[in-house]
Order: C-alpha cells, then sequence, then structure tokens
C-alpha cells in the first residue's frame, strides 16, 4: 500500500485524482495540504483525512511514500523538486512546467532521487489513439503527409450566470496558469501529434484573446516535422459543441477521428470505402502506471519525452506568437529525443 498526500485542489481535476486514488486498492490518501487553507481544510474533512498547513511536514513524514501534485502550475517546479528531494514519488497534471528548462531541472531531481514522476497525458491511454499510432507504424497510411487536432470547449463564452464563462476565475491568472487555451486544453492535441507525427523542426504559433481574458482563449499552432509532414494544432474556450478532432492524412491512406468515432481509408484495406475499424482495449491510466512503475519497476507507457515536448511545444508556440516568428525547437536546449 502506497501512501500519499494530495498538494492542493487548485486544479479543476484534483477531485478526479482523488477520486481515482481512493478506488485504487494499491493507494491510502493519509492527508492533504493547500496553499489555501480554508479551501484544503474542508477538502479533508470530505476525504476524512488530515489536514496539515505546513508542506515540510508533509514532505519531511516518513510514512507519506507520494504525492499528488495538482497546485497552480507555477508551484510545481518547486514542489516537485521538493517532493523528489524528499523521497517521495509524483503524480501530477499537464503541464510539467513552463519551459524546457525548468522540465529538465525537474527531471534531473527525479532521476537524482530514483523517484517515479507521473504526469497525466489521459489520450494517450484511449482506444481511438491506440488505433491511429498503430497504423501509423504499420503504414497503412504510407508516408505521413499532414497532421491536424482539434480539442475545445466554450469555457470561456459568456452567459447571463458565468459573464466570464464557466472555467474557474483562476484560469485567467497568466503568473499562474502560465497562459490559458494552448496550454491547457491544448496540451491533448499537442502531446497526441507529437507521438503520430515524430520530432518536430519548427512552429509558428498564435494565441488570441478575443474577450481579453487576459490569456489567450483562441489558439492555433503550425508544426513543422523532422520528416517533412505538416501539422496543425488547434484550440480554444470558445467553441459550442465542437468535438474532438482528429485527422491523419498520408501518401496511401487517410484516419478520422471525431470524438471517439474512427473512420480508416487505405490501399493497404483491399476496399476504396471507408472502414470502421475495431479499436484496441485502452491501456492503464497514469494514475495506474505510476503505481505500477513504483511497484514492479514496469516503465510507464506516458514516457519523459512525452513531457517535455508538450512543455517544449507550448514554449515555442507562445514566443512564435509574442514575437511574429517562426520557433525552430533546438532554440529551446531539449536534452531528451522526442
Amino acid at each position: 500500500m502506497m501512501n500519499v498526500a494530495l498538494l492542493s485542489k487548485w486544479h479543476v481535476h484534483a477531485v478526479d485524482y482523488a477520486r481515482e486514488a481512493t478506488e485504487n486498492e494499491d493507494i491510502s490518501i493519509q492527508t492533504v495540504w493547500d496553499e489555501n487553507e480554508e479551501r484544503g481544510i474542508q477538502w479533508a474533512k470530505e476525504l476524512g483525512v488530515t489536514y496539515e498547513s505546513d508542506l515540510n511536514k508533509v514532505l519531511d513524514d516518513p510514512n507519506i511514500d507520494g504525492v499528488i501534485v495538482t497546485t497552480a502550475t507555477n508551484r510545481h517546479k518547486d514542489i516537485i523538486i521538493a517532493a523528489a528531494n524528499h523521497g517521495k514519488h509524483i503524480f501530477t497534471e499537464k503541464v510539467l512546467a513552463f519551459t524546457v528548462q525548468e522540465c529538465e531541472e525537474i527531471l534531473e531531481a527525479v532521476h537524482k532521487n530514483n523517484v517515479q514522476l507521473m504526469v497525466n497525458l489521459p489520450r494517450l491511454t484511449e482506444s481511438f489513439y491506440l488505433y491511429a499510432q498503430e497504423a501509423v507504424d504499420k503504414g497503412l497510411l504510407g508516408d505521413l503527409t499532414y497532421i491536424r487536432c482539434r480539442v475545445a470547449h466554450n469555457g470561456s463564452v459568456p452567459s447571463e450566470e458565468n459573464p466570464r464563462g464557466w472555467l474557474p476565475q483562476h484560469f485567467y491568472n497568466k503568473e499562474e496558469c502560465g497562459g490559458g487555451a494552448l496550454i491547457d486544453l491544448g496540451a491533448h492535441p499537442i502531446y497526441l501529434t507529437n507521438r503520430l507525427g515524430g520530432k518536430v523542426k519548427a512552429v509558428s504559433g498564435k494565441l488570441n484573446e478575443l474577450y481579453q481574458l487576459g490569456v489567450d482563449d483562441n489558439a492555433v499552432v503550425m508544426v513543422e516535422y523532422e520528416s517533412g509532414a505538416m501539422g496543425m494544432i488547434e484550440t480554444g474556450f470558445l467553441s459550442f459543441g465542437s468535438p474532438q478532432q482528429l485527422e491523419i492524412y498520408g501518401t496511401e491512406g487517410t484516419l478520422m477521428v471525431e470524438a471517439q468515432d474512427v473512420r480508416v481509408k487505405s490501399k493497404h484495406l483491399g476496399t476504396d470505402e471507408w472502414v470502421t475499424p475495431t479499436l484496441p482495449q485502452p491501456i492503464s491510466s497514469g494514475m495506474e502506471q505510476w503505481v505500477q512503475a513504483i511497484k514492479t519497476g514496469k516503465k510507464p507507457a506516458i514516457t519523459t519525452e512525452d513531457i517535455v515536448n508538450l512543455t517544449a511545444i507550448n514554449e515555442a508556440a507562445a514566443i512564435s506568437s509574442a514575437e511574429g516568428r517562426r520557433v525552430q525547437l533546438s532554440e529551446l536546449g531539449i536534452k531528451q529525443e522526442i
């Protein structure tokens, strides 16, 4: 049994991770810490565990094996490095940090202290992605030429009830979040296209602020891959009814995903018609992979390369948008290989 502490209820998915941890027979939630004491005390009470106001006491506790970090993103670096230096395993929410340099510093502490770090990238465990990766790897689509991926919702669309949309207002705090739609919701199309397209050469990004909320609420990123293929990443907080879309085009086939519906057309399938394939079963969640890595040493499917390169595309796109230029990933000093 692994004893864990929950560090902050700041993130919207904190409750989901607490629920998943509670349902996992290998995890026992022992205590809560929160930078907002009132929020933390209430959460601890709901979970039936203790509240600790001093983070150092949590990290010093030899009975705590791991931490689930759902603080504001700008606190990730200091808290995760401190946790690693105290020998605690770490589960957290994307993104790991604002810059590649910060990611590398975190990973150095994790490696030095021999602890397991997991950043949850949930769509990499889902059936539609697993099939898409299989189709690409098996050459079903021929040479990849273009990828488009869109994930968007209407969280910043004003209504009578919520004049600034239904997202938590702290999601518009650039200091805490590091950005808006792209760094949050855009993470999903970024890590998906990183996997499917391979090594990224350069990006050109436009982060737009339609409603002037303090962060981008609509964003698009053009990606150039080392292979010569191109990609388009789209996200935003301003779209009503927008389904998740993934389109992969190649010299010998096309794969289309809308929500969870997958169809494929390929020279290798013996028909010119669209085919609805049988999808593989989803793999273990990020939290389950984290637990297994700690228990058995099994290497997680979500890798440090996934984690670093998610930040890299965000960082490069933000620079591109601010400076109005194409940004090569080699400028960011990435040590990992994509």
